[in-house]
């Protein structure tokens, strides 16, 4: 009698299917069909009004500096998808997917960009400085670092009062050789501050990569010296974003002080509206938005789950379009500041 083959059948029977992993080998979280939405959305929204606010620019209606989050969504949509409400947020000027994600309305954030009354700073503030106290949002700051020194006060105030509210601090590759940053992170370890520093690593410092200008091109080792644990995580990858974020906030919550999330991610445009990005190639860029683009990714996601349509993604993209548009609409409508504003918001 020939012996069964039950090694085969058995195997078949317990066999699990890998886990997922981002690209860089990191675990990701297991997305639903609505958090696989919801982050698509979120993302689309950012891109879309991005677009939509260098176009404004080019045509006159934006005037300064006006640097755009396009390439870099994932980042804050995963790390918003798993904070609290009172966890406050600090960027740099990079700063209006930030804003978009934590709840600001469109039409505040564009009318801000072009100087109108109805902006979030009232007009006074423009791109780089906006801020929302209701939606926990301290800024959109120009100068390079200081919102890692301003975050770390907020941490500061949450361990003084204690809340249970996180800060999260972001800056990108080139802040991070800032003096006042390692300043920071000293004194966040050495009172276990509740917050999380995440450096954006686009790998351009403005127009030098990282590997001519950083000794220490793995910014998550960076708070090494002061016993700050750091992660490297796929910032192209929401989910991997969001697996980090939930990691990163219950390390803080249960009192283990600071934590550093580096974000591996890549922005699209210039630093700035005013740079032409003549330092990389179009194939550099084109290579990223064709194999790592964060919003395609769950797009593929959806339609091979079965989760939705294209009809069903090109209905969310007409209606965030339709957002956008609007916010032009409104920004471009609404009154200048009146000249009495110049006297406002001032401490003597």
């Amino acid at each position: 009698m020939a012996p069964r083959k039950t090694a085969t059948v058995s195997s078949r029977k317990t066999a699990a299917k890998p886990a997922a992993k981002a690209s860089n080998g990191g675990p990701v979280a297991d997305f639903d069909r609505d958090e696989e939405l919801k982050a698509y959305r979120e993302m689309l929204l950012i891109r879309r009004f991005e677009e939509k606010a260098g176009q404004l620019y080019g045509m006159g209606f934006i005037g300064g500096f006006c640097h755009l989050y396009i390439g870099q969504e994932a980042v804050v949509v995963g790390m918003q998808m798993a904070q609290k409400e009172g966890d406050q947020v600090i960027t740099a000027y990079r700063d209006h997917g930030h804003m978009l994600a934590t709840g600001m309305e469109a039409r505040g954030v564009m009318a801000e960009l072009t100087g109108r009354r109805s902006g979030y700073s009232h007009g006074k503030g423009g791109s780089m400085h906006m801020f929302s106290k209701e939606k926990h949002f301290y800024g959109g700051h120009g100068i390079v670092g200081a919102q890692v020194s301003l975050g770390t006060g907020l941490a500061f105030a949450n361990r003084y009062r204690n809340n249970g509210n996180v800060a999260i601090a972001y800056f990108g590759d080139g802040a991070a050789n800032q003096g006042q940053v390692y300043e920071s992170f000293n004194m966040a370890a050495l009172w276990k501050l509740p917050i999380v520093y995440i450096v954006e690593n686009n790998r351009y410092a403005m127009g030098t990569s990282t590997a001519r200008a950083t000794a220490q091109s793995n910014y998550s080792l960076r708070g090494s010296g002061f016993g700050i644990p750091g992660i490297q995580v796929d910032g192209m990858d929401v989910r991997a974003v969001k697996a980090a974020a939930d990691e990163a906030l219950e390390h803080c919550r249960s009192g283990k002080g600071p934590i550093i999330l580096e974000m591996l991610t890549y922005r699209y445009r210039g630093h700035s509206m005013s740079d032409p990005a003549k330092y990389r190639s179009k194939e550099e860029v084109q290579k990223m938005r064709s194999e790592q683009d964060p919003i395609e990714q769950v797009k593929a996601r959806l339609i091979e789950k079965g989760w939705a349509s294209e009809d069903d993604l090109k209905a969310i993209d007409k209606d965030v379009r339709d957002i956008v548009a609007d916010s032009a609409d409104f920004a471009q409508a609404d009154p200048e500041p009146d000249a009495s504003e110049l006297y406002t918001d001032i401490l003597l």
